[in-house]
């Protein structure tokens, strides 16, 4: 079972917007050493929308092959076509992903009709562990809850990132699947209380900064120590609010910048981090024990 801990890992890049491959060899040896459960590459924030797809299988590549198979690596591979979901989705499969994440198509406003079929499609094309993604704050998309529980009665899609931070969302999808298919939060504040209602973890931003604490948050909340779980989620609950001070990963890029882990590269639509938002950010790192 893939739980716990689930990065949504960055994607270097130097100051021109090229990917930066040796820190992204740091950023994932960072991840393996602080006890982060699973990678997910390429997902929203490690910038999908804006890598071409030879960058977006190669990041892929490389996280699967320097993992070796010590953690699991979930490869982002959704989008808004069909076609081009199920060929990334393939491509995942070929160069050794033990899962995919596949967001809901963004921009074209498909119908819960089209979601079910979107998805089943592809999980009916590619026999590789599959994970709904519904974010949408982000897609202009909702897939309902009655939408997942069609779904999750196809053998290869296993669970679902729900990024609503919506709690009586999460617990009508919790209420509809059966307790193997995995709900996962994609909403760090809201996530302790998402597990402790039976996720079985967070693909977080936060993880990206402070991976040995929503670790140990994770392994607490999954185990059912409330206490525990709310008290590391209060210490990190003023960097999983200044994470999103401006869009994701903006924030993020420029804390690990901060913290020495990479460049300051983005690639636009997407720029850097506004000055006026530095000093509240590096703050949120201080109060959060990240930075000294």
């Amino acid at each position: 079972m893939i739980a716990g801990s689930m990065v949504a890992l960055v994607t270097p890049m130097d100051a021109q917007g090229q990917l930066d491959w040796a820190s992204l060899t740091k950023l994932v040896d960072f991840h393996l050493q602080e006890g982060t459960n699973a990678i997910v590459a390429v997902g929203t924030t490690g910038e999908s929308a804006t890598l071409d797809v030879n960058e977006h299988i190669e990041v892929i590549r490389r996280v699967v092959d320097q993992v070796n198979g010590r953690i699991p690596v979930i490869a982002g591979t959704g989008g808004n076509s069909t076609r081009e979901s199920v060929d990334l989705t393939a491509a995942a499969k070929n160069v050794g992903a033990d899962a995919c994440l596949l967001v809901t198509p963004y921009y074209n406003k498909p119908t819960q009709e089209g979601l079910y079929q979107h998805f089943r499609h592809i999980a009916e094309s590619v026999a590789i562990p599959q994970i709904l993604y519904n974010v949408p704050g982000r897609t202009v998309c909702d897939m309902l809850p009655e939408t997942v529980e069609r779904l999750a009665k196809i053998s290869n899609i296993i669970g679902i990132k729900e990024a609503t931070g919506d709690l009586k969302r999460g617990q009508e999808v919790l209420d509809r699947v059966s307790k193997d298919f995995l709900v996962y939060s994609g909403d760090d504040a809201t996530a302790v209380e998402l597990m402790l209602m039976g996720g079985k973890g967070n693909i977080s931003v936060t993880a990206n900064v402070a991976p040995r604490e929503m670790a140990d948050l994770c392994a607490a909340a999954m185990r059912g120590d409330a206490e525990t779980a709310r008290a590391i989620n209060d210490k990190l609950m003023p960097l999983h609010k200044a994470l999103f001070i401006e869009s994701n990963p903006i924030p993020v890029k420029w804390a690990l910048h901060e913290m020495g882990l990479m460049p300051d590269g983005i690639r636009l639509p997407l720029t850097w981090l506004s000055p006026r938002c530095h000093e509240p950010l590096r703050q949120a790192l201080r109060q959060s024990g990240v930075l000294a």
